[in-house]
């Protein structure tokens, strides 16, 4: 049966749903500026966005667990199961993709007033990409910028690891870290590299003020250059024997030390 208030589910489209599996293609995803949201917080997410979500594809075993959502979208197309392991890269799939526009905007458009920012450069992996963009949100983050070779934020496993907050704040995306950096300054944000071996320690920090926070590779930190450019390095201090943090716990600790700030 259909969701209560939503028009009868349309006759799944073998053509659709092969079109939809191409978005899986980096370069397909591109070319047509259109993405999937897999999983019912994605499609919950992408919903609240007017004008986001082209289409929905869902299995009958999804229409009644999730017929609040699916009445929301005002019409699904049916699929069968295996069509659906083609849409979700998910290993259970929960039977609700949306194939979704392009949410990202343009860097210029991030100007003040801003009270906090997350700006990734050359963040390739993207489970660590996504938990930024979840943990931004949940700070109260005014914006993401996924600079320089940072992984595509329409990745699959990128946009699953958002949770939903990919569609709650402006993600921008500028392929030279340099423009986020003057971006960040130009909205009146004080631009603090997360910096193992910064000269503050991130608890001595006057976090009071507009902040962007600049964060690099998982592997490699941020380059000599990058960090040149910033207000200040910050470091983490560690007080047990782990060598570092990896990037996504880095990112958490310092933007929620900000939102403290900002917050007393």
């Amino acid at each position: 049966m259909s969701p209560e208030g939503a028009r009868p589910p349309l006759a799944a489209s073998n053509a659709r749903v092969k079109a939809a599996r191409k978005l899986a293609r980096r370069a397909e995803r591109a070319g047509q500026r259109l993405f999937l949201a897999d999983g019912p917080r994605a499609v919950e997410g992408a919903l609240s966005v007017e004008g986001c979500v082209v289409e929905v594809f869902a299995t009958t075993d999804a229409l009644e667990p999730y017929a609040d959502l699916l009445a929301a979208a005002g019409g699904v197309t049916l699929v069968e199961a295996r069509a659906m392991d083609g849409l979700s890269d998910s290993v259970s799939p929960a039977g609700v993709v949306a194939v979704c526009r392009f949410l990202d905007v343009p860097l210029g458009s991030l100007a003040g007033p801003a009270r906090l920012w997350a700006v990734c450069a050359d963040v390739r992996d993207p489970g660590n990409a996504g938990t930024v963009v979840r943990t931004a949100d949940a700070a109260g983050a005014d914006a993401v910028v996924l600079a320089g070779t940072s992984v595509d934020p329409y990745n699959p496993k990128t946009v699953r690891a958002t949770v939903g907050s990919l569609f709650h704040l402006p993600v921008a995306v500028a392929p030279d870290p340099a423009a986020a950096v003057a971006a960040a300054r130009s909205a009146g944000l004080t631009v603090l590299a997360a910096d193992g071996a910064g000269e503050l320690d991130l608890f001595d920090a006057d976090l009071s003020g507009p902040t962007a926070w600049l964060f690099g590779n998982e592997a490699h930190g941020l380059a000599p250059e990058l960090a040149d450019l910033a207000d200040h390095r910050v470091a983490i201090p560690i007080h047990g024997r782990a060598e570092s943090l990896n990037l996504s716990t880095a990112a958490a600790v310092c933007l929620y030390a900000s939102a403290r700030a900002h917050r007393p």
